[in-house]
């Protein structure tokens, strides 16, 4: 694991801050200034003073203008305080998640350059929280969980290896609309493994212990509690070995997953970063927008992004 050096605090003046606040001020300054001019150019059928407005000799005349310049230059002081601090949480939960020096320093650059990395993150923290939560050999489910919307998965655009498979519900909606585009492209996807509980995933890894020895479960197999299959957001494809990765179906969702929301959870080359060795097979469904965040800023590396989602919200909720 790859760890960056924190960074030392920033100068105020600093140009890695977020600016998208201070722009919105600025739009809410620009606005107020010309209905202000609006005023000046087309004055009411009164004269020009409407009934709020005081005449021209009275000792208080402009006096409203001044106490709006000065809340607008207060609103503006604000915001950047804000932004500083979200700025802030931003840099300490990239070197908090563990994230590679050089994916570090490139987010660092675009928080420094536009709003972009911002909205997108916040595009992703607005849905169900089990989405984007971190489960890996580190961060467990909450003891006992099991989802409240499972599903039975039913043969249509897709096919099952076994009757009973279960799903939470989003996932199985978008598994469906997955599986019906691969279907127009004529590929046909094999959902072989979904959701396991707690139980279940006890008897799994005891087996995998039993077969491989512990050295190699625990790169093949999570501990109980530990998996996402747990989370009901999990699947395994077709033949749920290495060969997956060269069938059409393997290529088919590598390249489109993304865009119905199923993110690869262990890719090859990343067992030092995830802890599993690769799975080609092993998706996990994560919603549309922080699947196009993990493309986007994190290279597609699942465990990246979700790393640095969970630094943030950690920090983030310690201010």
């Amino acid at each position: 694991m790859y760890y960056i050096r924190r960074a030392a605090p920033r100068d105020p003046g600093s140009k890695i801050i977020f600016r998208f606040p201070v722009f919105l001020a600025a739009l809410v300054l620009v606005f107020a200034s010309c209905e202000r001019l609006r005023d000046m150019v087309y004055p009411a059928a009164d004269g020009g003073r409407t009934a709020e407005s005081p005449d021209a000799s009275s000792p208080h005349a402009g006096q409203p203008a001044v106490e709006e310049q000065a809340d607008l230059e207060e609103t503006i002081a604000a915001l950047t305080r804000r932004e500083q601090t979200e700025a802030g949480i931003v840099i300490g939960a990239l070197n908090d998640a563990g994230l590679p020096p050089e994916i570090a320093v490139k987010l660092e650059a675009a928080v420094a350059e536009s709003p972009a990395f911002i909205l997108d993150l916040l595009a992703c923290l607005k849905g169900d929280p089990f989405l984007r939560r971190l489960v890996d050999k580190s961060h467990a489910l909450p003891e006992g969980y099991q989802p409240e919307d499972l599903v039975e998965l039913a043969p249509g655009s897709y096919e099952l290896g076994r009757q009973g498979l279960l799903l939470r519900r989003p996932a199985a909606e978008a598994l469906e609309k997955m599986a019906a585009a691969a279907r127009t492209d004529g590929v046909v996807l094999v959902a072989s493994s979904t959701y396991r509980s707690y139980a279940y995933q006890v008897e799994v890894y005891n087996r995998n212990v039993r077969e491989l020895g512990q050295a190699a479960a625990d790169r093949e197999s999570a501990r109980p509690g530990y998996s996402q299959h747990q989370t009901g957001l999990a699947v395994d494809f077709g033949s749920i070995d290495d060969s997956f990765a060269q069938t059409r179906a393997g290529r088919w969702i590598l390249e489109h997953g993304s865009r119905f929301g199923w993110s690869l959870s262990f890719p090859d080359g990343y067992e030092d970063i995830t802890g599993y060795r690769w799975e080609s097979w092993h998706y996990r469904y994560v919603g549309e927008d922080l699947a196009a965040f993990i493309d986007t800023w994190f290279g597609g590396i699942q465990q990246y992004a979700l790393q640095f989602i969970h630094a943030w919200e950690k920090d983030g909720s310690n201010r």
